[in-house]
């Protein structure tokens, strides 16, 4: 798995019921395959044979046999989902941290909450690349800072069309749907580091740049962020009316149009 054990209190969870429902479909295929392994020899036409073999029909054990055991199957997978989905849909009544992301064609926006202070925001453009597909500059990706050993609370909001929010790390991912609003609770470990993100929701041309960074810290440097984010003056809220499409030439759309992207000279 793309992840590392205890990164949120999520990762652990997911990985033991992937791993786990793979080892027993990997099982089930064992005893499959070594049935029609077991079948082809024993029942081969030997020398000698004409004519059809023995018909066998309506044996009810078998029947009963192959059908209660995938009802199982399918019950305990959708069981265990359950009870894992519910565990980590579950909110948080009183987050360390909240702040709202908002998906937009084509990057992302980060809204900060503060106790007792106006929020603080980040604005992202969509990746920019070359002719040939290449990513131009990884450092100019939108980043969210996440704060180690924290709860935390991110509200989902779209600017336009659906997008879904993915860290790819996290092994978690959740639709960001117009006019409805959607959140995500975990718990961050001590793990400090930069993790990919992106739309995993096809949302227009550039779907496939619409990628960002994760990048956690220490709740201090996570404070820090946000008062250099306070002394550029990016303070106050931004919402979903706040629409790139509107004709607000104040909000960068989120294309670069001073990066050349055309495709001259590549074959059709």
């Amino acid at each position: 798995m793309p992840s590392e054990p205890g990164l949120t209190n999520h990762v652990d969870r997911i990985m033991g019921l992937w791993t786990t429902s793979w080892i027993v479909l990997l099982g089930v295929g064992i005893v499959t395959w070594g049935l029609m392994i077991w079948a082809a020899i024993a029942y081969r036409r030997r020398k000698g044979q004409t004519g059809l073999p023995v018909q066998l029909r309506y044996h009810m054990p078998i029947e009963i046999f192959f059908t209660i055991v995938p009802v199982i199957l399918v019950a305990g997978f959708f069981a265990f989902t359950a009870r894992d989905q519910a565990i980590i849909e579950e909110p948080i009544d009183d987050p360390d941290y909240s702040l709202t992301v908002y998906g937009k064609r084509w990057a992302w926006d980060f809204v900060y909450e503060r106790d007792g202070q106006d929020p603080v925001y980040y604005q992202g453009i969509q990746a920019q690349n070359d002719p040939e597909s290449n990513l131009i500059d990884a450092s100019s990706l939108p980043t969210l800072y996440l704060p180690t050993n924290s709860t935390i609370e991110i509200t989902l909001e779209s600017r336009d069309v659906a997008h879904s929010f993915w860290v790819v790390e996290f092994l978690y991912k959740k639709d960001m749907l117009p006019g409805v609003t959607n959140h995500m609770y975990f718990e961050t470990g001590d793990q400090e580091g930069v993790y990919r993100g992106k739309c995993a929701e096809l949302c227009g041309e550039y779907h496939s740049l619409m990628l960002f960074n994760v990048e956690l810290v220490s709740p201090e440097e996570y404070d820090a962020y946000l008062e250099s984010l306070e002394a550029e003056g990016n303070v106050g809220a931004i919402d979903e009316s706040v629409n790139p499409f509107t004709g607000d030439d104040s909000i960068d759309p989120g294309r670069d149009e001073s990066v050349d992207t055309t495709n001259e000279g590549e074959d059709d």
